[in-house]
Order: C-alpha cells, then sequence, then structure tokens
C-alpha cells in the first residue's frame, strides 16, 4: 500500500503544470563629461547623470495562458551615487513599481510607471540618447510625470499592428486625478500614434490636456521622426509644440540631429513665451550594450524668467 501511495503521489506531481518564475536584474549607466552654460552665466564643467537607473523584473507562468509580472526601476545619480528625484518623486523605487496580470486579454496593470503617451512620443522622436540627460526634450508637455503613481492601466493585445494603451489615476483625496491615452499602429518600419493626456489639478480649477500625434519610419540606414503636441491648460493661453528628428547609421555609427520648437503659452508652470531647441549627436557603438556618444545641445527661451541654455557633451552608455 505504501509502494501503491507513493507511485500515485509521484505521478501527481509530474501530472500537474510545471509553473516557472524568472527574475531580471538589469540597469543603465549613462554618464557625461559637459560644458555647460546657463543664461549669463560663464560657462563651467560638469559630470552629467543622463538618467541611469537599476532594476528588477519579473514573469511568472501561471499556466493556461496567463501570466504575472513585476517591474521595479530604481534612478540613481551616476556622477554622485545618489538617489535620483524623478520628476518631484524622491522615492527609491521613483521610476516604476507596478505588478501585472497579462493573457490573450492584453495586461492589466496596477502601480506607478511614466506615463505612455511620453513613450509613443517623446522617448521615439529624441532617440540619440533615449530622451535623457541635458540633450533631452525641454519642450514638451510633461505635466503627466508628476501623477504617474496610483495608476490602474490597460495594454490591449496588439492585432494587426494596432494597440491601445490606457491608464487612470486614483486622486486619493490629496492629489491630482489623471487620465492617459495612447493608440499606436505599428508595420513595415512605420509607427503612427495618437496621445491623449489630462491631469485633473486637485483643489483648483486648471484642468490640463495634451494632445499629440507622433510619426516615425525606418527605412535602410534611415530614421526619420517627428511629433506635434497641443497643450491646454484652465486659465492660461495653449500652446502648440512640435519637434523632428533624424537619425543615420553606417557601421557602428549614428549621426542625429533633433529640432523642436513651441509657440507662446503656458504650461501653468513657467513658460510664457515661445521657445526652439536643437542638438547634433553622433553614437559610436562599441557593442550591444556599450556606445560612447557626443552630442551639441541648445534650448533658447523667450520666457521670462526662464535661462538659456547649452551644452557640449562626451559620454559613455552602457546597458547590463
Amino acid at each position: 500500500m505504501k509502494k501503491i501511495a507513493l507511485v500515485a503521489a509521484l505521478a501527481a506531481v509530474s501530472a500537474a503544470p510545471a509553473f516557472a518564475q524568472s527574475v531580471t536584474l538589469w540597469g543603465r549607466i549613462n554618464t557625461s563629461v559637459e560644458s555647460q552654460k546657463v543664461g549669463s552665466a560663464d560657462r563651467k564643467v560638469v559630470v552629467q547623470n543622463n538618467s541611469s537607473r537599476l532594476g528588477l523584473r519579473g514573469t511568472e507562468d501561471l499556466g493556461g495562458g496567463l501570466k504575472a509580472g513585476f517591474n521595479l526601476e530604481h534612478g540613481l545619480d551616476s556622477d554622485t551615487g545618489a538617489q535620483t528625484n524623478v520628476a518631484g518623486l524622491n522615492a527609491f523605487w521613483g521610476r516604476q513599481a507596478s505588478v501585472e496580470l497579462s493573457g490573450s486579454f492584453g495586461t492589466v496593470r496596477l502601480g506607478s510607471w511614466f506615463p505612455d503617451s511620453y513613450f509613443s512620443t517623446v522617448d521615439r522622436t529624441s532617440n540619440h540618447n533615449h530622451d535623457t540627460g541635458t540633450s533631452s526634450d525641454n519642450l514638451f508637455s510633461g505635466f503627466g510625470f508628476g501623477a504617474r503613481t496610483n495608476k490602474v492601466g490597460y495594454f490591449s493585445p496588439t492585432v494587426g499592428g494596432f494597440n491601445v494603451i490606457a491608464s487612470v489615476r486614483a486622486g486619493e483625496g490629496t492629489g491630482p486625478r489623471a487620465f492617459d491615452l495612447s493608440a499606436n499602429y505599428e508595420v513595415a518600419g512605420l509607427h503612427v500614434a495618437g496621445t491623449y493626456a489630462e491631469n485633473d489639478k486637485f483643489g483648483a480649477s486648471a484642468k490640463r490636456k495634451a494632445y499629440g500625434l507622433e510619426a516615425d519610419y525606418g527605412m535602410g540606414p534611415f530614421l526619420v521622426t517627428g511629433y506635434y503636441q497641443r497643450e491646454e491648460v484652465d486659465g492660461f493661453k495653449s500652446r502648440d509644440i512640435g519637434r523632428v528628428s533624424a537619425m543615420y547609421t553606417v557601421g557602428q555609427s549614428e549621426f542625429h540631429v533633433n529640432v523642436g520648437g513651441t509657440k507662446a503659452g503656458s504650461d501653468a508652470e513657467f513658460r510664457t513665451g515661445g521657445a526652439k531647441q536643437y542638438t547634433l549627436g553622433y553614437n559610436y557603438n562599441l557593442s550591444k550594450r556599450t556606445k560612447v556618444y557626443g552630442f551639441y545641445t541648445k534650448t533658447d527661451y523667450n520666457g521670462v524668467g526662464v535661462n538659456d541654455f547649452s551644452s557640449l557633451a562626451a559620454g559613455i552608455r552602457h546597458n547590463f
């Protein structure tokens, strides 16, 4: 009887689904040495962090096509080792902290992460340094960054190259309620996106809205991208923002040009006049994980109290 029971137990174990979990430690260290000029002050040499981060992510196969996953992302200043204050959120897992379930229905995510209207527009357009550091897009309406916590999101499956990503932020009685939507279509080197972001400034009448359109097309060694965004803030003049960029790849080298501008308006923080920004960049890929790069970037502001900025930089970026 004992032998029969043992055989039955072993058979039950072998027949059970083999669920597996994988956890990955990953990160990026991106640091540059720059000659920076702010306003009329003298030019200075700076060792600059460019959105370095450390992350943990994992998935577990639950069987039947269902998976669970998590993503934790910590921002660190590679020039000092300090914790990064990301868009006003000075938290250890300030870049992302989320858990999700995914299957044939798509993905449902809970927690904190950057708005997907950003990833569908600016992150694809300012691609010379992954929209990080002093050459990042200084004109994009980023009010959604401050409302990226306490979120519930849905990521649809991709059907015929088309998918939709939507998220809602709970105000919890002390902060803004927010909504973010991104619709993407991608096929044969072409990506097109339409985005909408809304931030209800809790306790005040200033509701903020931003509408965006983006397109990028890759053909052989060329990649051309661009976006248009319109920002509307209650009680302030709306503003239009635009940016185009191009990349040419030959061997291990990448040549980049990036130009953006905005008409007079306000994001309810500091911009009251028009502005323009341009960047020239060069990347050399030492491997799939490591590249050295250089760029020159300049932003001219017409707003009151906003200093013009320029930087000549050389850096190293390593992914692991």
